[in-house]
């Protein structure tokens, strides 16, 4: 067993469950201290791996990295998906607007500014609201630090209907949102399709991005290549939306049969992609006709 592998699993779900590890380490029997070393790849007995998926409501076999892993709340896949990028040689992203690992620092402050007026909406579920916002952005930049670091290869494809709405709506849209986080979320909208346009105009290496014109897959997902293996990342979870209000399964899986046709799809949607230039003279286009924010 590779028990790195089973702690990094462990930590995404104890996020996914919403229990805290001092709840689920009491449940146990054990210190704190120990849950974390377990999530940190200390050995960890069968026993306590049923007992631990009991606990979370999940299959052992998922905790052991055998069959499909399902996560019905954003945290637990995100922290998941950032686990599986810091081994990845190279990514592969089919549909929405962006590639968050190659957005800005703005495109980060102005989530966490959109989300804080969401939760101060939300009555006696504010704190809640907040905190989770709060682990989500943290997980989401440390995947974008990891990502400098590293600089694995990255093939995104972006979907022009997906840019035109974030052209118009703004990063994060909703009656909920003071005029002016609209306005912020509008400017880095535009922001950021430009930082695509130039990408695509100067193609650096390790970094291509194509944009599809006709109705992109119904999912959005991924496939993570590393040395040894090879993951498929299935996301009905949008950045954004604020965390506490998006409802939906996340699917990772390893298996060769999802893997190779999710790769069949990717392959066809890139032969039929407007790259370089021509891409970013689409996307400005987009740019020069957008209407200032109201």
């Amino acid at each position: 067993m590779r028990f790195t592998e089973i702690g990094q699993q462990l930590r995404a779900y104890r996020l996914e469950s919403g229990l805290r590890a001092e709840e689920i380490a009491a449940r146990l029997g054990v210190s704190r201290a120990a849950l974390y070393r377990y999530e940190k790849g200390e050995v960890i007995k069968l026993d306590t791996i049923k007992r631990l998926a009991e606990l979370l409501k999940i299959s052992p076999l998922s905790l052991l990295g055998i069959g499909v892993e399902y996560y019905n709340r954003p945290i637990g896949y995100f922290e998941r998906v950032r686990q599986i990028e810091e081994t990845a040689d190279q990514v592969l992203q089919l549909a929405g607007p962006l590639c968050y690992l190659t957005t800005s620092d703005a495109y980060d402050n102005a989530l966490s500014e959109a989300f804080e007026e969401t939760a101060d909406q939300a009555g006696a579920e504010r704190m809640a609201l907040r905190s989770m916002a709060e682990q989500v952005l943290g997980i989401l930049a440390a995947r974008k630090r990891m990502y400098a670091m590293r600089r694995p290869s990255i093939i995104a494809m972006v979907s022009l209907p997906a840019v035109q709405r974030l052209i118009e709506v703004g990063i994060v849209s909703g009656p909920h949102l003071s005029d002016r986080a609209r306005r912020i979320c509008r400017d880095v909208a535009l922001s950021e399709i430009e930082n695509i346009a130039n990408l695509m105009e100067t193609e650096p290496m390790g970094l291509q991005f194509g944009l599809l014109a006709s109705s992109p897959p119904s999912s959005s997902f991924k496939i993570l290549r590393a040395r040894d293996r090879v993951s498929l990342a299935i996301n009905p979870f949008r950045t954004d939306t604020h965390p506490g209000a998006q409802t939906g399964v996340a699917m990772i899986t390893g298996a060769d049969e999802a893997v190779a046709a999710h790769q069949r799809v990717a392959e066809a949607s890139w032969r039929e992609a407007i790259k370089g230039p021509s891409g970013a003279g689409r996307l400005r286009q987009l740019l020069n006709v957008a209407s200032p924010v109201s």
